[in-house]
């Protein structure tokens, strides 16, 4: 999970919709195309939760769940772009029971690397030194999306081992040379790697 931009402007398809008054499943196909035009604008192709490429599996995904917030059923700031995976993200989301959504991390508003970090394992784990209030917001960030599924841990571990020798590499080259020496590449190297997913997992790597 990174941090977003998201352009305060809506699509303009929403504005036609009320809650109330629609339906989310009025919302057609061509207009549902031109959201994932300001979505893909925002993330870049990528799961807002997890970060995986989103390709033709995905959905567009209430971050407040409709059947417990209606009211948001339309709203531009309700909406991110989640992967298809059953066990995780946006899927996995909407099967856990109540929780108050004011507990989860919100990309668009939050820095999720404020409050969470990621091992060579492919893990997520809750940041150290975090205060209570922000240790319980970071778990259950994990919990809910449950960003450490079987499946996106291996699919990390196994992308995360092609990064491990370079990272071995620029902390050795620090030891003999200094920072100095090691932050220009590390920065080329960080900038390679921007568009890819998991880009978040890999910068953790690469800088530990």
């Amino acid at each position: 999970m990174r941090q977003l931009n998201r352009d305060p402007a809506p699509p303009a398809c929403l504005l036609k919709y009320s809650h109330g008054q629609d339906r989310w499943s009025q919302v057609t196909g061509p207009e549902k195309a031109d959201i994932w035009i300001k979505l893909d604008a925002m993330q870049g192709g990528r799961c807002a939760y997890c970060e995986a490429d989103l390709g033709s599996g995905k959905h567009i995904e209430h971050f407040r769940q409709q059947g417990r917030h209606p009211q948001g059923t339309f709203k531009w700031d309700n909406l991110f772009g989640s992967c298809n995976r059953p066990d995780s993200c946006g899927k996995h989301k909407d099967q856990c029971g109540p929780y108050p959504p004011a507990d989860l991390i919100k990309p668009d508003v939050d820095d999720p690397e404020h409050f969470l970090v990621f091992a060579a394992t492919g893990t997520v784990h809750v940041r150290q030194n975090l205060s209570a209030a922000e240790q319980h917001r970071a778990s259950e960030t994990i919990r809910i999306f449950n960003l450490n599924s079987a499946s996106l841990k291996q699919t990390r571990r196994v992308l995360l081992m092609q990064y491990l020798e370079s990272a071995e590499t620029f902390a050795e080259m620090a030891i003999e040379s200094g920072d100095a020496a090691v932050i220009p590449l590390l920065q080329e190297e960080l900038e390679n790697i921007s568009a890819l997913p998991f880009t978040t997992a890999i910068r953790h790597i690469l800088m530990k």
